[in-house]
């Protein structure tokens, strides 16, 4: 399973990350590298959410940054 990450700063100075195949995986963060690693583990704390319910199929997880 392939996991597209966006990240953008914000005018306020703040990034934003987001899963984009992960409805509602979004985050803010003071740095893109604090933004990324917690909308990581927010993609992974869904997607076990979603092994537990029996709503996913296990398969190898990697991340993308999206151009």
């Amino acid at each position: 399973m392939n996991l597209n990450l966006e990240i953008e700063q914000e005018t306020d100075g703040r990034w934003i990350a987001e899963v984009t195949n992960l409805p509602g995986v979004m985050v803010y963060g003071e740095s893109s590298a604090e933004a990324i690693a917690k909308v990581k583990a927010l993609a992974l704390r869904v997607l076990a959410d979603q092994l537990e319910h029996g709503d996913l199929i296990v398969e190898p997880i990697s991340f993308g940054l999206a151009a």
